[in-house]
């Protein structure tokens, strides 16, 4: 089930003015181009940010997502009519070729097992066209970002046009390697409060590697996030020949 922040209709609707700045995307649009794509798929597309961006930029673009209410959100954006929104995951796709397939932010860490991570890899990898590429990002276990999901170093105050002053912070819950656990508290004008749990799994660089071989991947590069130097890796992988 997707978190609550996803999932949860008044959260989902206030995903984006809390969290403004996507400037981590323009690495990711900037791969698209490198690679010469022409089609991509985003997988847990969210609240469609990417995808109508890599819309408006002319590519085709398929967004898949379980969470029903970030999909309201995305069908909402302009230029979103320019997208094929998928309410699902990628081993729920209908038959696709596309050139690139994402996953941004966090969506790579939520998979928390071993069989739901390899079955996305198929999926998406069913997805791509001969000689296709996927492109994802997973932060570096051995930086411990977790550390500073605290209350102390995440509280902030937004004025959210037409809603209120939200106030917002995160917790951390628990730590049990390869698992993170965090809270997201959520403070409305009128005073509810809403919170939202999230676990994430935090996989070595050759647990990641190894994962992509097994699923018919091969690994062309491994680059630094430009957004969060020295702290994450972003996986650059070509589907390989044949069936994994």
């Amino acid at each position: 089930m997707p978190d609550a922040i996803f999932a949860d209709p008044t959260l989902a609707r206030l995903y984006d003015p809390l969290d403004p700045d996507r400037r981590d995307l323009d690495a990711y649009l900037a791969i698209a181009r490198e690679l010469g794509a022409r089609s991509v798929l985003d997988v847990g597309c969210g609240t469609g940010t990417f995808g109508v961006l890599l819309a408006a930029e002319g590519f085709g673009v398929v967004g898949v997502d379980p969470a029903g209410a970030s999909l309201d959100v995305a069908r909402a954006k302009p230029g979103a009519g320019r997208v094929r929104w998928l309410h699902g995951d990628a081993t729920t796709l209908p038959p696709l070729q596309v050139d690139l397939a994402t996953m941004t932010g966090n969506v790579a860490q939520v998979f928390r097992t071993d069989d739901d991570w390899a079955a996305t890899l198929r999926g998406v990898r069913a997805a791509l066209a001969p000689g296709g590429h996927l492109v994802f990002e997973t932060r570096d276990p051995a930086r411990r970002y977790w550390e500073r999901w605290t209350r102390e170093q995440t509280y902030a105050r937004t004025e959210v046009p037409g809603f209120g002053v939200v106030e917002r912070w995160t917790d951390l819950v628990d730590v049990s390697a390869p698992f993170v656990t965090f809270r997201g508290t959520f403070v409305l004008p009128d005073g509810r409060e809403l919170r939202s749990d999230s676990t994430l799994r935090f996989r070595e660089h050759e647990e990641v590697e190894a994962s992509l071989a097994e699923a018919g991947y091969v690994v062309e590069q491994v680059r630094d996030a430009p957004d969060r130097p020295g702290l994450e890796w972003v996986f650059v992988a070509r589907a390989g020949r044949g069936r994994a």
